[in-house]
């Protein structure tokens, strides 16, 4: 099974949040916790099973020394929203 770390951003693949991004903020056995910002803060992640996620293996620059303490829910909103910028800019870049 592939290495997950925290700080890293997560696609879900299975559930009701089915393609929704997060970053993950605690791993656990089969487990990762994962939050948003928004509907899943950092106090309060969503426990999702390691099988139900697709890892993206770019750790976000913001958290390049993140040692683990808690973020502020702000900071994460803001990780999430570049990260979707961005590929929003890959894929139009391609496109043309």
């Amino acid at each position: 099974m592939e290495q997950i770390m925290c700080g890293m951003l997560a696609r879900s693949k299975a559930g009701h949040d089915a393609k929704t991004l997060y970053l993950v903020c605690r791993t656990e056995g089969d487990f990762v916790y994962l939050c948003d910002g928004r509907l899943r803060k950092f106090d309060s992640p969503k426990k999702k099973n390691k099988k139900h996620i697709q890892i993206i293996h770019k750790i976000p620059e913001a958290l390049a020394n993140w040692n683990g303490e808690a973020l502020r829910d702000e900071k994460i909103r803001s990780i999430l929203k570049d990260y979707k910028m961005k590929e929003v800019h890959d894929v139009e870049s391609r496109c043309n």
